[in-house]
């Protein structure tokens, strides 16, 4: 395939993020696949991909990924790696609870930003792709409930605003998208979208970005999210 771009997936073990990377590798582009135990990821090592190691929460395995990536080119990088549940409500959650979400889920895409900069500068597209939830929307939270996720996928919205800023001169995309109630291990079994489908709605979204694009927040089938 002459213009396959190469995509790197955080948190493609399971769920959405393997579903990204079974979508993409068969549509013929390249995919890096991360996983914090790639032993223990029989699906995804059954695909056509690259995979390597990743705890986009620890500094060394990020500093690791990007030294076994150095040189290379990355046209989309796609934060996907995640955690979150329900959990107690804001009178009795702990906030340990609420920095290990922030851990993961903010800095987390921080960290891997920033390590693969080089990367995403030599390549084509320039894409940063966060996928975030309608949780995370300050302006939707109405309800309450889900406060250490709707903390964490909050700031990093923020960061999607931050990043698309500062990388504005060099052309990048910066978007955040919601992939929509799915079910995963974290969305429940009752949950009325498979990954196969939003994956589907969302990369028809990635697929036509444009730098005049950056610093939105989308659903999966495009339409704006009020931040």
């Amino acid at each position: 395939m002459m213009n396959r771009s190469t995509y790197l997936i955080t948190g493609a073990n399971r769920g959405i993020g393997l579903e990204f990377a079974r979508q993409l590798s068969a549509r013929g582009d390249r995919v890096i696949a991360t996983a914090r135990s790639p032993k223990k990821a029989k699906e995804l090592g059954k695909l056509d991909v690259r995979v390597e190691t990743l705890d986009v929460s620890d500094g060394e395995s990020v500093a690791s990924l990007a030294r076994a990536l150095s040189g290379e080119r990355i046209d989309v990088l796609i934060h996907n790696a995640a955690i979150g549940s329900a959990g107690p409500g804001i009178d009795r959650i702990h906030p340990d609870a609420v920095e290990q979400d922030f851990r993961v889920n903010a800095l987390g895409p921080l960290r891997v930003t920033q390590a693969l900069l080089p990367c995403l500068r030599a390549g084509r597209r320039k894409t940063i792709v966060a996928i975030t939830s309608g949780l995370g929307s300050i302006s939707g939270n109405n309800g309450g409930g889900w406060t250490a996720y709707r903390i964490s996928k909050a700031a990093l919205n923020q960061l999607v605003r931050s990043m698309a800023a500062d990388l504005s001169a060099e052309k990048f995309t910066c978007i955040a998208i919601s992939p929509g109630w799915v079910r995963t291990d974290m969305g429940g079994s009752g949950a009325p979208l498979s990954a196969e489908e939003s994956v589907r709605s969302m990369l028809r979204v990635i697929d036509r970005l444009r730098p005049s694009d950056s610093s939105r927040f989308f659903d999966r089938g495009g339409k704006e999210v009020p931040w």
